[in-house]
């Protein structure tokens, strides 16, 4: 049997009790893990401490890494990742929650095809509470049609991801990269010939907020998505034509349309 890891990453900005909701999510897994790394990236406010302090008697494997300032996604994924002891790794996020038997069936994958080297899963999309759900976000299943998406959008969620520690490591692990991180090393384990899988079946409860949708626009953003664009066009993952037909389509979501409108269009697309 697989032993895997665990790895979460909270800062300040976090809401406390999202977070509490989070780390009882992985309490109350199907197969728990055999560590949990949690970074703690920078400073937090009394309020989370007392998170971490309640459920590092919860979850005996649970090893907190702390950073002495905020360093943002990319650089405290790498952080958990480089303090995971084991080879497979379950990602999950401070604000979402998990379905049960996520870890469970993640896991299993791996064992039932030791050439994965991602394995992640559809999603829920919900407002204040899972039993308000948005939408459901249903992911591509097979290495094929999971190669052929990442050429327009991101077809692996982060917050429902799971993966081989060495396959990432070989092609740098995550980096930082804005509101993209984990898209930018998708395309760099693409390049290396790895090999993906998603489950269909929705394993993790996403939160959604209004400032979350604010995030996904803006300049900011757009030219964030460019340079990955521009990354896949260099390195022939895409040609011309796809890379005009993506920088346009992103150009009119992420600039020209408001935050409502913008969220409409994802629930849509999803």
């Amino acid at each position: 049997m697989v032993k895997f890891s665990a790895a979460m990453c909270v800062y300040g900005g976090d809401n406390a009790s999202y977070f509490e909701d989070s780390l009882d999510s992985i309490c109350k897994q199907t197969r728990l893990p055999d560590e949990f790394i949690l970074v703690v990236d920078g400073p937090v406010p009394d309020v989370i401490e007392c998170v971490i302090s309640k459920y590092s008697n919860k979850i005996n494997c649970m090893h907190v890494v702390r950073l002495p300032e905020n360093m943002g996604h990319g650089v405290a994924r790498k952080t958990a990742l480089s303090s995971c002891k084991y080879d497979h790794v379950v990602f999950a996020d401070a604000d979402d929650v998990n379905v049960s038997t996520r870890f469970e069936k993640q896991i299993q994958t791996f064992e039932q095809d030791g050439a994965l080297s991602v394995v992640g899963a559809s999603c829920f999309h919900f407002s204040d509470s899972i039993d308000n759900v948005l939408n459901t976000e249903i992911v591509p299943e097979s290495d094929e049609e999971i190669k052929d998406k990442l050429k327009t959008c991101c077809p692996i969620c982060q917050p429902a991801v799971a993966i081989k520690k060495s396959d990432v490591e070989s092609v740098g692990g995550y980096q930082d990269w804005y509101l993209a991180e984990d898209y930018y090393l998708w395309l760099r384990l693409y390049l290396a010939g790895k090999k993906f899988a998603n489950i269909k079946e929705p394993l993790v409860y996403i939160r959604t907020t209004k400032e979350q949708m604010s995030r996904r626009g803006g300049w900011k953003y757009f030219y964030s998505m460019r340079n990955i664009y521009k990354f896949m066009l260099t390195n022939r993952i895409i040609d011309l034509k796809t890379y005009a037909f993506n920088l346009c389509s992103r150009f009119v979501v992420q600039v020209i349309f408001p935050n409502c409108l913008r969220a409409f269009v994802r629930k849509v697309v999803q």
